[in-house]
């Protein structure tokens, strides 16, 4: 609970120091736009106001994001950040839409710049703000794992670069009056959209649901068999109910000669060791079998597996038992996702192994790697 409020803190406070310094710079880019009729720092400093209401809706949505569960919402209301990147993402796109139209409105019609050199050394100034609040923002983002302070970050490191095209924008109009500035605007603007789209796509995709990186699963099966009794780990499949909830199930494989209360004790443990370390908690262990003591199952095992790996599309094979006196074999098949018919390359793999084993019944079941890459 107190990470959780400290994390709560970490991003109120970035998003308000964002919003105080991206107001005034806004405000002195506007009046030197406007003095100077530059059409690019006019669009520079709506793009600073555009970032102060991202900074407005990243507090809303952690705030709202904070309350606790309830019978409505079991888990929390932690997705509601993903909710608060969405709107930001679209605010940015229609910024960069409407800077886009206005620019092109200027090459059309130009008009005569007139830039001072105060102005100029106002926008370096802006320059360095801008650039030590990019820096802050994202590395207060990644310390609170907010993807919208690090979108923040990123983006405003964009802004940077784009200011520092303004300028030289400028500085290339006093010196050889070439008038760049509505080209400049126009390619700005494409940049913000470019931004908001890719906001837009990432926020989604994240919504509809990612699995974790490759190496934390790894790093979780590996961790969970180090656990005496466990022979191995599968099927970990993770939920995200928000940027610090994440929920787990997984199945691990044990001696079948375990006792229900051996097995109990050992799950509780897995569970509190995975939560302590990465901060998942597992909701669910499953638990497979495995023969301990006869040879020929051993071979048989092998034999299957072997044969698995011959058919197309089979990843991995796990959970096998074998009951030699029902003449039944279980194990799942995890077939790959690249499979066009997945459940037809089971049914072909299932009946290439069942060839080799005629009296015997099978049990397969269709498993997925939702962590394949």
């Amino acid at each position: 609970m107190n990470e959780s409020k400290d994390r709560i803190k970490i991003i109120f406070t970035t998003s308000i120091v964002g919003i105080v310094v991206n107001v005034v710079l806004a405000a002195f880019k506007a009046i030197i736009g406007i003095i100077s009729n530059s059409i690019a720092i006019v669009l520079d400093g709506v793009n600073n106001l555009a970032d102060a209401t991202s900074s407005l809706i990243t507090i809303i949505g952690a705030a709202l994001a904070g309350k606790p569960a309830d019978r409505k919402h079991p888990f929390g209301y932690g997705r509601i950040e993903y909710l608060s990147a969405l709107i930001i993402s679209v605010i940015v796109t229609y910024a960069g839409i409407t800077a886009f139209v206005e620019s092109v409105k200027k090459i059309i019609h130009p008009e005569e710049a007139d830039h001072s050199t105060l102005s100029i050394i106002i926008l370096m100034v802006a320059v360095v703000v801008k650039f030590a609040l990019a820096t802050y923002t994202k590395a207060q983002g990644k310390k609170a794992n907010s993807d919208s302070l690090v979108a923040s970050g990123s983006e405003a490191l964009l802004d940077v670069t784009v200011s520092i095209a303004t300028i030289v924008a400028a500085v290339i109009f006093i010196f050889t009056r070439v008038n760049l500035e509505p080209y400049l605007a126009a390619g700005i603007a494409i940049i913000i959209v470019k931004t908001g789209v890719d906001l837009l796509v990432e926020t989604i995709s994240k919504i509809l649901g990612e699995p974790l990186e490759l190496s934390m699963v790894l790093d979780i099966k590996k961790e969970i068999k180090t656990f005496e009794g466990v022979r191995g780990a599968y099927d970990l499949v993770t939920n995200n109910y928000g940027p610090d909830l994440f929920t787990a199930s997984v199945h691990i494989e044990v001696d079948e000669n375990l006792k229900a209360s051996e097995i109990d004790t050992l799950s509780r443990k897995i569970t509190d060791h995975i939560y302590e370390k990465y901060g998942i908690y597992l909701v669910a262990v499953g638990v497979y079998s495995k023969n301990s003591s006869d040879a020929r199952i051993r071979e048989v095992e092998e034999a299957i597996i072997k044969k698995a790996f011959e058919q197309q599309y089979v990843k991995g094979i796990h959970g096998f038992y074998m009951n030699e006196e029902e003449k039944k074999i279980s194990f799942d098949l995890v077939i790959s996702l690249d499979s066009k018919d997945r459940r037809q390359s089971h049914t072909d793999a299932v009946d290439a192994i069942k060839a080799d084993y005629p009296g015997y019944i099978f049990d397969v079941g269709l498993d997925t790697d939702l962590n394949e890459v």
